[in-house]
Order: structure tokens, then C-alpha cells, then sequence
């Protein structure tokens, strides 16, 4: 065992000083090209970036070219609009939004509401209200801590095009399956992030998970089954002075991420618009969305 053991920690060590090395040679390369220019701590906040983000093939590519221009607006501007009308809601609106839904939201003309369903915009505006300080605080937390690196990487509108993709997925989706429910929370987007993020993780796992990146996905997915386990309180065993809330949006988000989220994210260095990965995930996003409308319009239990 003590053999065994000291083997273990010479595979660590070599391993250590190889990744050591590696960073070494990518300062060096990145002088020579001209990239030294950027301070030594932007550079080091890169090089982590691009250890979580990309597979190790295209890291040089992003380290050559990496910058903050334009800076991670799309994420920032959009958890500061959800905040905004969080404490809204909680300050302003003579209710217990601190805690939970109540009725003053329930009002809102953000929140999704089924019998509300020909005012279009509410598809797309339920993310900005929330449940609770648990709720917009999840949400929050993990759009900012992935969102923002993976903005820095693919940039706001690649990011965007998953985000909203996963938050349009998420209302419709609870119309279908809880055609009754209100709908509110940002957990469609969150999730497509989620997911275009951990299907790259799966496909490239030896290359993009750094020393002790186990612990940290473990973090990351006890925190999933937090929110989970809340959108499911929310919807199953809400008082009954209370209104239910559907939990479909994070499932839905979640392909969506797993679909579109995966093609974009794994395109860094290639045009998007050429892959046909690409295309094939819009296409079967279309056709789901154009199901959803026409169940909506026809067969829904809401009408």
C-alpha cells in the first residue's frame, strides 16, 4: 500500500509540474507573439477561464485573442434587471416577496400566467421575477459564476442566443405540461447554460476539468438539486392559501442548453453558421416551439 501510495502522489507531482510547465511555455509563446501586452493577472484570470470553458486543442486560440471588449454585458445587464425587480416587488409591493410568491407578483405583468397566455411578451418576461430570496439567489449565483466566463469566451450574443433559448423553451414547456401553472423565474436560461456547459464537460471531461474540478462540478450539482427540489416544493405541496408554480422550465431549459447550449459552446473556433450541428439543433428547437404554439392555440386545457 505504501508503494502504491507513493506512486499515487509521484503520478500528482508530475502531473502538477507538467501543468506548470505548460502555463510557462503559453507565456513565452504568447510574448513572442505579441500577446504579453496584457497584465500579468488578466492573463492568469484567462488562462483559468480557458481550463473550464474550452478543451485543450483551442486554449491557445482563445489566449491569442483574449480580451474583455466587449466586456460580459448580457449576463450583468440581465441579473441586474431580475434583482431590480426583486426588490421591486419586495421593498415597494406590500407583500412577503422576501420569503415567497404572493399575490402582488402574482399580479405582475411579467409572471406568466395561463389564462394570460395572448399577452406574448409574458413567454419571456416570467424570468424576471422571482419566488423568494432562495430563488432569485440561485438563479442569480449560478448565471454570474458560469455565465460570466463562458461570456468572456463566446462572447454576449452566442451566450444570449442560449440563454433566451432556454428561457422560451422553459414557458413553453409549462404550458404544456402544466397548462394550469403560472410560470416565474430566470431557471430556463439558467439551466441552457447549464446544460450547453456540462455537455462539453462530458465530451471533453479530461481536458476541461482541472485538479480537484470533481469537488467543484459536486458543488455545482448540489446546488441544481437545491433549486430542483424547491421548484418542486413550489409546485406540489404549496399552502393552500398559496399559488403553485410549475417546474417544467428547468427541465426544458435544460435540453435546450443540452441542444443549441452544446452545438454553440463547442464551435469557438469555427463559424457557427457552417456547422451543421447547428442548424439540425435550430431546426428541432422550431419545431418543438412551433408544437408548443399550435398545442397552445388548440388543444391546451388553459382555453
Amino acid at each position: 500500500m505504501a508503494v502504491a501510495h507513493d506512486l499515487e502522489m509521484e503520478s500528482v507531482n508530475l502531473s502538477t509540474d507538467k501543468e506548470g510547465k505548460e502555463e510557462i511555455e503559453e507565456e513565452e509563446r504568447m510574448r513572442e507573439d505579441g500577446g504579453g501586452a496584457a497584465p500579468p493577472k488578466a492573463r492568469k484570470v484567462h488562462r483559468i477561464v480557458s481550463k473550464w470553458m474550452l478543451p485543450e486543442k483551442v486554449r491557445r486560440t482563445y489566449l491569442e485573442r483574449a480580451n474583455c471588449l466587449p466586456p460580459p454585458l448580457f449576463i450583468i445587464a440581465i441579473s441586474l434587471a431580475e434583482l431590480a425587480v426583486f426588490i421591486y416587488y419586495a421593498v415597494w409591493k406590500p407583500q412577503k416577496q422576501w420569503i415567497t410568491l404572493d399575490t402582488g407578483i402574482l399580479e405582475s405583468p411579467f409572471i406568466y400566467r395561463p389564462e394570460k397566455r395572448q399577452e406574448a411578451w409574458r413567454f419571456i418576461s416570467y424570468m424576471l421575477v422571482h419566488a423568494g430570496v432562495q430563488h432569485i439567489v440561485g438563479n442569480l449565483f449560478m448565471q454570474l459564476v458560469l455565465g460570466i466566463p463562458l461570456e468572456m469566451v463566446h462572447k454576449g450574443l452566442r451566450v444570449g442566443l442560449v440563454y433566451l433559448a432556454g428561457v422560451i423553451a422553459g414557458s413553453l414547456a409549462s404550458s404544456i405540461f402544466d397548462p394550469l401553472k403560472s410560470l416565474v423565474g430566470a431557471s430556463g436560461g439558467v439551466y441552457a447554460l447549464m446544460g450547453g456547459y456540462f455537455m462539453n464537460v462530458l465530451v471533453n471531461f479530461r481536458e476541461m476539468i482541472p485538479a480537484f474540478g470533481i469537488i467543484r462540478l459536486l458543488i455545482i450539482i448540489l446546488i441544481i438539486v437545491s433549486d430542483m427540489g424547491f421548484a418542486l416544493y413550489r409546485r406540489f405541496f404549496v399552502p393552500a392559501n398559496g399559488s403553485p408554480v410549475s417546474f417544467a422550465a428547468h427541465i426544458a431549459g435544460g435540453f435546450a442548453g443540452m441542444s443549441i447550449g452544446y452545438t454553440v459552446f463547442s464551435c469557438f473556433d469555427k463559424a457557427l453558421l457552417k456547422d451543421p450541428r447547428f442548424w439540425i439543433a435550430i431546426v428541432a428547437y422550431l419545431a418543438c416551439v412551433l408544437f408548443a404554439v399550435l398545442f397552445n392555440l388548440f388543444l391546451s386545457p388553459a382555453n
